[in-house]
């Protein structure tokens, strides 16, 4: 029986082959002057079957990094790597945004130009983050950043149009700019680590402007392929808000103005595996789907029976696989032929070299 997963979709102007999507992964693995490296092209291009890859999570600007060894695109020779890869995958025919990042407060003063404190929304710790330095070494007190001026958050919102240039030159089909997972986008939604009193604090509309000017600026330099991923439900690094389904159902409500290539939604109990209450969990994508008119991305510890019952109910129109996609090159066909699965070797996500990156078999 054909499986909806498995089925082509058109994402725009763009066909994909299927709905399998690889999710955005961060790896460690760039090179000096955070370059992208050509081991990065071989592992992004052994994935080209999934119907959109996103990458990892790309720094918009030197003081947009917060981890080791993580590929920006904001220099000339990020841009020129970037382009191996974008051809590597194309070649194979496969469709690759960039995810855009800036981590705000989940940073240190070693990544930070002059050794400054790293910004963020406000000048509130990010309690129970686990922070790691350039060197890799562990951060054991947590930083206190810089409540970010209105003239940085201006510079900042730059920062993402340059960069979504900088993308559309690497060669990639389109961006998908961090909201989620408690970076610099989400410190500036959530009550919890927004303390503000000026136009960028206090009320929902004014937490949310950020967002949006950095929407406006990058959907007026590439209009249609530019998307948004967002965690209504995340906790990750001390994300709190005294109202989450008031404020990601004005910010849902208000993308359908945008003309986005999709939006991705972070499924509640991520780290549930197949949980059943994935998918009634008011912060799900069930919630989302009567509010949003566009293309939805569901991701969140999904196996083949649960993504395809999401996509046959029209909850989403297309899935995004994580830890799957790391372990399993050819995930795509292995989940339409009903095929065992490549098990993932945690100790390997981060950092290192090809093991655990670029050496997982494909089938036969």
């Amino acid at each position: 029986m054909p499986q909806p997963l498995s089925s082509p979709f058109r994402l725009g102007s763009l066909s994909l082959r299927n709905r399998v999507v690889m999710a955005p992964l961060t790896r460690d693995r760039a090179g000096a002057g955070n370059v992208p490296t050509p081991l990065m092209a071989t592992y992004y291009a052994q994935r080209a079957s999934f119907g959109l890859i996103i990458t990892e999570a790309t720094p918009v600007s030197p003081i947009g990094h917060g981890y080791p060894s993580t590929p920006g695109i904001y220099t000339a020779e990020q841009i020129t790597a970037w382009k191996e890869v974008t051809a590597q995958v194309h070649a194979k025919g496969g469709v690759i945004f960039n995810q855009l990042w800036h981590v705000g407060r989940i940073s240190h003063e070693s990544y930070q130009p002059g050794g400054l404190a790293p910004v963020s929304a406000s000048a509130k710790a990010a309690q129970g983050a686990q922070i790691w330095k350039p060197d890799w070494s562990p951060v054991e007190a947590h930083v206190v950043p810089r409540a970010m001026t209105v003239a940085e958050i201006a510079q900042t919102v730059a920062d993402f149009r340059q960069a979504t240039l900088n993308a559309k030159e690497a060669g990639f089909d389109g961006v998908e700019i961090h909201g989620a997972n408690g970076y610099l986008i989400n410190q500036f939604l959530c009550d919890g680590s927004n303390q503000r009193s000026d136009e960028y604090g206090g009320s929902v509309e004014n937490r949310c402007r950020f967002l949006f000017e950095v929407l406006d600026a990058c959907c007026a330099v590439w209009p249609g392929r530019v998307a948004l991923r967002l965690s209504p439900s995340g906790e990750f690094n001390d994300m709190a808000d005294s109202d989450r389904h008031g404020l990601f159902g004005a910010i849902v409500k208000r993308l359908n103005s945008y003309d986005l290539a999709y939006l991705h939604i972070v499924e509640p109990r991520m780290m549930a595996e197949n949980a059943p209450e994935l998918y009634t969990d008011p912060l799900s994508t069930r919630e989302w789907r009567p509010l949003y008119n566009g293309v939805l991305i569901s991701s969140g510890s999904h196996n083949a029976e649960s993504a395809n019952r999401l996509v046959d109910a029209g909850q989403a129109q297309l899935i995004a696989f994580g830890r799957l996609a790391i372990s399993n090159p050819d995930l795509p066909e292995r989940l339409e032929l009903g095929a065992e699965l490549n098990p993932y070797d945690r100790n390997s996500f981060y950092g290192g070299d090809e093991k655990g990156y670029t050496d997982y078999p494909f089938m036969g």
